[in-house]
């Protein structure tokens, strides 16, 4: 039972450890979940003890959690990597290539809200790519429900946005 607790960390590390961003706690899920290699409790379980144990790095935002791999997990996967079999290997492999892009898009887009010293809500919207921002926008409003509206929105209107500013500011 240990061993096989043990293959999801590992599986979660060389996920993670096979893309250049941090992958969404949704992202992880639909991979192990789908193969239907364990539940969604002992992934959530697996995902804490990687946490506490600094193999990765949990990033919270309001609306998703972002793990991100720390130079410590890399290590282990190097280490042990090969206990993962060559057909979980090559599922993650598979997984991955097919849904890369859609991965990378997804993390790419970012939004968070706090409550700044002026009691009001601050919202900052980014688009990410290669590590660097292409755009990084701070709203200030007045409550919690506009800016809650305002970050569930960005991740399906940045792009239009983007392109809008660009267009309007070129």
């Amino acid at each position: 039972m240990a061993e096989t607790f043990t293959l999801y960390k590992l599986i979660i590390l060389y996920m993670l450890d096979k893309v250049d961003f941090p992958l969404t706690t949704s992202q992880i899920s639909e991979f192990v979940l789908n193969k239907g290699y364990t539940n969604y409790f002992r992934l959530q379980e697996a995902l804490s003890e990687l946490s506490e144990s600094g193999l990765i790095r949990p990033e919270t935002t309001h609306n998703r959690t972002l793990y991100h791999l720390t130079e410590n997990g890399a290590e282990t996967i190097l280490y042990f990597g090969h206990k993962i079999s060559a057909a979980i290997r090559q599922d993650i492999d598979e997984f991955l290539r097919e849904k890369q892009y859609d991965l990378k898009e997804e993390v790419s887009v970012r939004a968070d809200y706090y409550l700044n010293t002026r009691r009001e809500y601050e919202v900052r919207c980014r688009i990410t790519e290669n590590g660097a921002d292409l755009i990084d926008l701070k709203l200030t409003v007045p409550t919690e429900k506009e800016a809650e509206a305002i970050v569930n929105h960005w991740n399906t209107k940045s792009q239009e946005i983007y392109t809008l500013l660009l267009s309007n500011l070129l």
